[in-house]
């Protein structure tokens, strides 16, 4: 597992910014209900998302080093206006623009708080990366648009994913992380569309110990196969298991067990 680079991140925050402007200018009814998240609107969506993107240039700017109130942050919430697809999409440009600058001039290594065992710039550059390229599809779901995203950014999300409910399990292991573990457990990702170098496959176990997981092929309980933004999405629970893109080979209820607790 290789991170793509602090330059690399913003770059990508900077694209995947343009893409969701994109969804919001495109006449996408802003009212319309996300499937994916059915308790937003779109707008509410974009909202969120925007407003976690505020909330991390503020902890960069400030080099925060403990949690940051809502309240402290200037414009998290969005424009006054409600169903304003102008001024949601000119808030969402300038709030891209302040957290790509702030973390450009940050650099990865300035420590500042963070919820995940890395407290530093680089974790939000990464984080904020991955929580864009997910919002960003169930905002093209809820406005029926493609979606796409490089391969290189989707096999990182996985890794990123992956690395987080390892942490979880290690140190805050509550009711639904421990129910995932077990003899026998494992589960292995395999895009079926991508370069070799790549190496866009990977096995998780769900040991007593907790969650481990390696990149590569092996064989496991349960298979889950398709091309690897298919896969992405259906490990993010954002396309159903049943999709025609996607496979799923030995134990289902096992796959479904970690989608209804892997969520933290």
């Amino acid at each position: 597992m290789t991170l793509l680079g602090h330059d690399r991140y913003c770059d990508e925050i900077e694209l995947q910014v343009r893409q969701l402007r994109a969804v919001v200018a495109s006449g996408a009814d802003l009212s319309t209900t996300v499937p994916t998240c059915p308790d937003w609107s779109l707008e509410a969506l974009v909202r969120h998302t925007g407003g976690a993107l505020r909330w991390v240039e503020y902890i960069v700017r400030t080099r925060a080093q403990e949690p940051v109130r809502d309240e402290e942050v200037r414009r998290a919430g969005g424009p006054e206006a409600k169903g304003d697809a102008a001024a949601l999409d000119a808030w969402l440009a300038e709030t891209g623009e302040v957290l790509v600058a702030a973390l450009r001039e940050a650099g990865p290594d300035t420590e500042v708080w963070a919820w995940a065992g890395v407290h530093n710039t680089g974790f939000w550059a990464r984080r904020m990366t991955h929580e864009l390229a997910i919002h960003r599809a169930d905002a093209a779901l809820a406005a029926g648009l493609p979606y796409d995203i490089a391969p290189e950014v989707a096999a990182d999300a996985i890794d990123e994913w992956l690395q987080i409910v390892e942490y979880v399990q290690r140190t805050d292991p509550h009711d639904a992380a421990r129910e995932l573990t077990g003899p026998g457990r494992s589960i292995h990702l395999h895009a079926t569309d991508t370069a070799p170098e790549l190496n866009a496959e990977w096995c998780v176990e769900l040991t007593e110990k907790g969650v481990e997981w390696r990149r590569g092929h092996e064989k496991a309980a349960v298979a889950l196969r398709g091309p690897l933004t298919a896969v992405l999405l259906g490990f993010y629970r954002r396309l159903p298991l049943d999709s025609a893109e996607l496979e799923i080979l030995g134990e289902r209820e096992l796959l479904e067990f970690w989608l209804e607790r892997a969520t933290f």
